[in-house]
């Protein structure tokens, strides 16, 4: 089990995008994976990634060559068993180089709260270091820092 646990109201939907940006910035990723089915489905940009194996493959790489990453999620919208979030990261590359990624997901969930399916369009630009947003210590995101929408993103 994997809670919150569908069908989701809006408290646990947001608890749910939470805890997946929580995850996502510890940067492990046997800890992400394990929020997916062994069997889950992954389209990522025009990579298509299949079962929890290549889920933390995939991980592994993006990880490896996006330094620094800092993710921000945000809820956009959820029925019984779907979430559909928005995001933004920032990472550097090994030139030094620094981004920011935007996208959006959609999610589908199994009854014991497993992420089954997961859909995802994401953009992305350089940016100057002194245009970064997210820029707090440490992985997890402080409960007081500013929201996507708080920074008009």
């Amino acid at each position: 089990m994997r809670p919150p646990l569908p069908p989701f109201s809006l408290e646990t939907a947001a608890q749910k995008v939470r805890l997946a940006e929580d995850a996502w910035n510890s940067k492990d990723p046997v800890k992400v994976a394990g929020a997916y089915t062994f069997d889950c489905s992954w389209r990522n940009r025009a990579e298509f990634i299949e079962g929890r194996a290549q889920i933390v493959s995939f991980l592994t790489r993006k990880w490896n060559k996006e330094l620094n990453y800092k993710l921000v999620k945000e809820l956009w919208a959820f029925n019984e068993n779907r979430i559909a979030a928005r995001f933004a990261y920032e990472y550097k590359d090994d030139s030094g180089q620094w981004y920011r990624a935007y996208g959006n997901e959609n999610w589908q969930f199994n009854s014991e709260g497993l992420m089954e399916k997961r859909i995802a369009s994401i953009n992305e630009h350089p940016i100057a270091e002194s245009d970064r947003k997210f820029t707090w210590d440490g992985e997890r995101r402080p409960d007081d820092y500013p929201s996507l929408s708080e920074f008009e993103l």
